[in-house]
């Protein structure tokens, strides 16, 4: 490993992630037939655990500096929101048709980060949002029936992780990524808690083990990709973090039997091809701006 270049070490921990986060969407789809706020209550159950683990080990702050409170509690509101959206999804549609419409967010967070931050969307940019769009309707598969329900509640996962994340990218360095974690995880638990009171479904020890297994494999993917970011930056691996679709279309062909359509297919090279075009723009532009410097 130490051999290795920081970019691919980079790749090689994205990667990971993606593999966790596709093995998480698999156990949260494996426990069955339980509430959205029950699976994202024990999901972060676990992930609360290990990050408060690494805050006292590293011995840093628990909830962050007070000028962070507002952004904090925003990201972890919309965060909170977003995987209650997706995991209904997960439960509802074909795995990586429920993962890949949740890839949608990086687009989303194109567009708050010119609503909230101030940062101009271009026309490679726009094109591109518009294109990633039209990929998705090829999952969709518009129908205007009660069928188009688990979709659009996949698309307004990704809206509302786009929000966090685009809280996260406000927050920048200020915050030490346990903190967030270890908040985030907390607020959720807080929040969750009533509502999933209120519709608990008694728990089979396999289904337990299951939801606790999804906490252990995303807690994989949230430090995974931490570690990736260090090493690289986002603009130059973000790229392999579709890894994911493909892990999750293998996992579910695999475990549950089941692989997406024809048009399904189509439209996640179209997402990926948009993906992939932003990619390499903002490497030239990196490249571009460094020659000039």
């Amino acid at each position: 490993m130490n051999n290795l270049s920081d970019r691919v070490k980079g790749i090689i921990f994205i990667t990971f992630s993606a593999f966790g986060f596709a093995a998480m969407s698999a156990f949260v789809k494996l426990s069955g037939d339980l509430p959205s706020f029950q699976k994202t209550f024990y999901r972060n159950l676990v992930s609360c655990i290990i990050a408060l683990f690494f805050i006292i080990k590293n011995k840093e702050r628990f909830f962050g500096k007070k000028e962070n409170q507002k952004l904090l509690i925003l990201r972890s509101t919309l965060g909170t929101i977003g995987i209650v959206l997706n995991f209904y999804s997960i439960d509802m549609l074909v795995l990586s048709d429920a993962n890949m419409l949740n890839k949608l967010s990086p687009f989303f967070v194109i567009i708050f980060s010119a609503l909230y931050l101030g940062e101009k969307i271009n026309l490679k940019q726009f094109i591109s949002i518009v294109v990633a769009f039209v990929g998705a309707l090829f999952i969709i598969k518009p129908s205007f029936d009660l069928s188009m329900i688990p979709f659009i509640l996949g698309i307004l996962g990704a809206v509302f992780a786009a929000g966090a994340y685009t809280c996260l990218r406000s927050l920048g360095g200020k915050e030490n990524h346990y903190t967030i974690v270890f908040y985030f995880s907390l607020f959720s638990l807080i929040t969750i808690f009533p509502f999933m009171m209120a519709v608990y479904k008694p728990m089979e020890p396999i289904q337990l083990f299951y939801l606790l297994m999804a906490g252990a494999f995303a807690s994989i993917g949230q430090f995974g990709i931490t570690i990736a970011y260090k090493y690289a930056p986002a603009k130059e691996i973000s790229i392999f973090d579709y890894s994911n679709i493909i892990f999750s279309a293998i996992i579910s062909f695999i475990v549950f039997g089941v692989l997406p359509d024809t048009l399904s297919f189509i439209g996640y090279i179209i997402i990926f091809g948009a993906s992939l075009y932003m990619f390499l723009y903002n490497r030239n532009l990196d490249k571009k701006e460094s020659t000039t410097k």
